[in-house]
């Protein structure tokens, strides 16, 4: 996956937001909390998301993932896929659409609804 691929596929997810930060990163949005982070470094694509707690476990010991920097180090169940082999392009873009669900299914129930999130199934 490309940058360009990343952001268009975050892009077309329900009711975000896009917002460049931490030099230079590529920070989507939903209701006003993040969801995914996209950044080059040395010509590959990084990209960090949220898990549930047993996709943590499963995927943080795997080649080219870890425990996302700073967010996991906080007890919080987020992976970054940073190198080779990591997650093929498929699979990815699936645990980014289930990163925007948790934390859809976060916000209140009013902001839920003021996005039009409040019956969105799991993904």
């Amino acid at each position: 996956m490309t940058g360009a691929e990343f952001n268009a596929f975050c892009r077309a997810l329900p009711a975000t937001t896009h917002v460049v930060q931490w030099g230079g990163s590529d920070v989507w949005k939903v209701g006003g909390k993040v969801f995914a982070i996209g950044g080059a470094h040395d010509g590959a694509l990084w990209v960090t998301f949220k898990v549930s707690g047993i996709a943590y476990e499963v995927l943080k010991d795997q080649p080219g993932l870890r425990p996302a920097p700073y967010l996991a180090s906080r007890g919080l169940t987020w992976i970054q896929h940073f190198a080779k082999p990591g997650l093929r392009d498929a699979a990815l873009r699936d645990h980014i659409r289930q990163s925007h669900w948790l934390i859809a299914q976060g916000l209140p129930k009013k902001k839920q609804k003021e996005l039009g999130l409040e019956a969105a199934p799991q993904p």
